[in-house]
């Protein structure tokens, strides 16, 4: 009898294995189609720094000439002049000449060498001639190709077919957040509303599609976004009450003086803590969702009750460390200017009331609230789902 039942337990999983195999392979073929959708989908700002009768292509530097170059520590100015052979296009195998002007600022300037690729915009004059060309800067189209190719190839090979969906959902938040959030954004959509629907849309692929459509995936997904939303609040309360703008953020001005002054930078600088430390959250859930899961499947007996404690066992030693990665993370963005206050001697009062670190204290702890507040949620939600009787839906 033992023998039997046991013969008929593992049918059973094998059967919902294979069941839930086939739900996660429709699934990330109808997220590779949406993924498509979005990466497809015109911005609708397409040609704004390139003109229409202008062209990009990649150049080559031939000979350049640093004579009105004045070079004082890593600091240059002046005017470089060199020889550019373009090497793609309509135009390739061209020749020109051009200048390189130096500000002495450089975080932009760039100074090119002999055999440098660079990027090169080709205005275009009605007959169809080049009428002038333009280095923008160095040619870096390939190398970040490369590199993709080499990170998603390293993903598959050692994560398999977990590799591939990994792949997928990464892909897919790049293009949601390019060719959707930030162009909703630029035409006046709240960046708070417009977050929160994006993230969730987000948070629902990459965890059904790492989690598959399971109790754990919906686990991990009911817990997160749980910290996503009150991580939203706290931004909100917090951003208001520092008095912080939003400015702080690299080119946020830029933005307002660029046509789009309408813009609401300090809900912008709000969106983006929840927008950040989603992720995290994301990944907290998961790992409690998954011990959760594995606990149940070893013991189906447990109680609602145990599954919770073992829970809150698990959530207590995983947001310990996350909420230290999450600090590390922020942190490491805004090293120089740490480095330049404690170089300076500057009291750590008035280092604390400025208003770039305000807003990454605010940023750090905040998302830290929402890390270690997903983990009792994701526990709570855990009970509901993990520790009930299977009835149908999502499998076990």
């Amino acid at each position: 009898m033992k023998n039997t039942g046991a013969k008929a337990r593992s049918l059973l999983r094998n059967t919902l294995i294979r069941h839930e195999n086939k739900r996660d392979r429709i699934f990330a073929l109808v997220s590779v189609l949406f993924m498509a959708i979005c990466m497809a989908l015109p911005t609708g700002f397409e040609g704004s720094a390139v003109p229409g009768r202008a062209k990009l292509a990649r150049g080559k530097i031939l000979d350049v000439n640093n004579e009105k170059v004045k070079i004082t520590g890593p600091v240059k100015q002046g005017e470089q002049q060199f020889e550019v052979e373009i090497r793609s296009g309509p135009f390739k195998g061209q020749i020109f000449s051009g200048s390189n002007n130096l500000m002495g600022k450089i975080e932009l300037d760039k100074l090119f060498a002999p055999g440098d690729s660079a990027l090169v915009s080709v205005s275009i004059s009605e007959d169809g001639a080049m009428r002038h060309a333009q280095v923008m800067d160095h040619y870096r189209t390939g190398k970040t190709v490369f590199l993709c190719v080499l990170f998603f190839l390293f993903i598959i090979l050692i994560m398999g077919w977990m590799g591939v969906k990994i792949i997928i959902s990464f892909v897919f938040t790049a293009a949601a957040l390019i060719r959707i959030l930030f162009p909703a954004m630029l035409r006046g959509w709240d960046p708070i509303a417009a977050s929160v629907i994006i993230t969730t849309v987000l948070t629902a692929v990459i965890i059904f599609l790492v989690g598959g459509l399971t109790k754990r995936g919906l686990t991990a997904f009911a817990g997160s976004m749980g910290g996503v939303l009150l991580t939203s609040l706290l931004a909100f309360f917090f951003t208001y009450w520092f008095k912080i703008h939003g400015a702080v953020r690299p080119f946020a001005e830029t933005l307002l003086y660029s046509g789009y002054a309408h813009l609401n930078i300090a809900r912008l600088f709000i969106s983006g803590i929840f927008l950040a430390s989603s992720g995290a959250m994301m990944d907290l859930a998961m790992d409690i969702a998954s011990a959760m899961d594995e606990i149940k499947k070893q013991h189906p007996a447990v109680t609602r009750f145990n599954l919770i404690k073992s829970g809150v066992s698990v959530s207590r030693h995983a947001a310990g460390t996350m909420s230290t990665t999450l600090l590390l993370a922020y942190s490491a963005e805004y090293t120089a200017m740490i480095m330049t206050f404690i170089a300076q001697g500057v009291p750590l009062e008035n280092v604390i009331n400025m208003v770039w670190v305000s807003s990454e204290i605010v940023h750090t702890l905040v998302g830290c609230f929402g890390l270690t507040l997903v983990a009792p949620l994701t526990v709570f939600a855990g009970g509901i789902i993990l520790g009930g009787k299977d009835r149908g839906g999502f499998s076990a």
